[in-house]
């Protein structure tokens, strides 16, 4: 996924109201930027922090400035855009470059099923069993080169969870891909101190069939690109 619009360099003075970050430009202007990302953000809204934003003209958007990168130690990059890892996945899913996945030509978006949801995609192939599968960005990281999930407590997660066990009890395969938006990570495990009751949920949905995946990433000032596959830590 390229970006639409080159990024420019910034520095970050305070992100805040969750989608509001205030930056200062490499010319010393002092703008408020987008910031697409609901979520805690743990580690990458640090004052003083680099980081790359989108430009963009458009008259009907108040914000000339949409936050998309923040760069990290050893030269390594984080994503906090929680709408591109859907562009990322949808992307290589219609490549058929996951490997899981790569039987299934049909790729439709946002379709209706479980409790009033979308599911993030749908795959379909003739003689194959239909695939639900759920995205979920991914850029905590703590310790080492462990990637976490979630940041925060995600009641609509643990939703996803149930409706995809579902799909499996339907005769469908389901499947939960994680997205690792940031390029210091080789695996991947739940955050069960931030939010328990998803750890426990997402062993349930194993336990009943459903998938997980994990799907690293590239990442540079150009645009994001789904990668290796990264393994799920035990425990």
């Amino acid at each position: 996924m390229r970006f639409a619009t080159p990024l420019i360099p910034a520095t970050l003075v305070r992100r805040y109201k969750r989608f509001l970050a205030d930056i200062v430009l490499d010319d010393g202007r002092e703008v408020t930027a987008h910031c697409p990302n609901s979520g805690a953000m743990l580690g990458l809204k640090a004052p003083g922090s680099r980081i790359w934003v989108e430009p963009n003209d458009d008259p009907k958007k108040k914000l000339k400035y949409g936050w998309r990168l923040v760069e990290l130690e050893g030269d390594h990059m984080a994503g906090i855009d929680t709408s591109v890892p859907n562009r990322v996945v949808g992307e290589a899913l219609r490549a058929r470059s996951v490997a899981e996945l790569a039987g299934y030509g049909g790729v439709r978006a946002e379709v209706k099923y479980g409790e009033n949801s979308r599911v993030d995609f749908l795959l379909t192939e003739e003689g194959l069993p239909d695939a639900y599968v759920e995205v979920k960005n991914v850029h905590l990281r703590r310790e080492g080169d462990l990637a976490e999930f979630p940041d925060c407590v995600t009641t609509r997660g643990a939703k996803h969870l149930r409706e995809l066990t579902e799909m499996v009890a339907q005769g469908h395969r389901a499947v939960m891909l994680y997205l690792v938006q940031r390029t210091d990570c080789a695996r991947l495990a739940m955050a069960a101190d931030l939010d328990p009751a998803y750890a426990e949920g997402l062993l349930a949905a194993r336990a009943a069939g459903v998938e997980v995946l994990c799907l690293s990433t590239r990442i540079t000032t150009e645009g994001v690109w789904a990668d290796a596959p990264l393994p799920l830590a035990s425990g």
